[in-house]
């Protein structure tokens, strides 16, 4: 059991750093300036990401695969792109927004974003080589939060530093690349 726990912890801690889902950390904390709902909603929804993603195991990893699954995924990138664009106005509105709903927000974002990433797929290939649904889910999130966690207070620190409009239009060309780059390496 140990074994499952480390290196799920591990292998996931290490696939996560430069990640999407790492880089949507720091949109989520530039835009909404509240590392606590951020981090509490990054952790839920990766407990049901990964719990849904240990549970059907191999199955999952199987189907995830596709050309016409990865083109959706670099689609979803470029959509991406263009919400992290959104004007100053909307930043504003987003900056007063209760705890509540950064968490919702942080929540529903972060969990679908999560859909047929590495981490995700890692999670059903160790859930189904170690047989434990529960103790890969424990340590796959724990590598989430490793990784994540500072990403949030580090994305709320370079806020202070650069201007919140510098940040998003990075954010945006980082995203865009991405997806370009997915729907490419689909298409080839």
């Amino acid at each position: 059991m140990l074994e499952a726990f480390g290196v799920s912890t591990a292998l996931v801690a290490l696939a996560e750093i430069g990640d999407k889902t790492q880089l949507l950390a720091i949109v989520l904390a530039a835009r909404f300036r509240k590392p606590v709902p951020i981090i509490l909603g990054i952790l839920v929804a990766t407990l049901l990401n990964h719990a849904a993603a240990a549970a059907l195991g191999f199955l999952i990893a199987g189907w995830l695969t596709g050309q016409a699954f990865q083109i959706g995924v670099g689609a979803a990138f470029v959509l991406m792109a263009g919400w992290a664009l959104i004007p100053d106005k909307d930043d504003d509105r987003a900056e007063k927004m209760n705890a509540g709903g950064v968490f919702l927000t942080t929540l529903a974002v972060f969990f679908l974003v999560e859909i047929g990433d590495k981490t995700q797929i890692a999670t059903s290939l160790l859930a189904a080589r170690f047989e434990n649904i529960l103790v890969v889910t424990a340590g796959t999130t724990l590598g989430m939060m490793l990784a994540n966690a500072p990403a949030v207070f580090l994305g709320e620190a370079i806020t202070k530093i650069l201007p919140l409009r510098a940040v998003r239009i990075g954010a945006a060309l980082v995203f865009a690349a991405l997806g370009v780059w997915v729907i490419a390496a689909a298409l080839i």
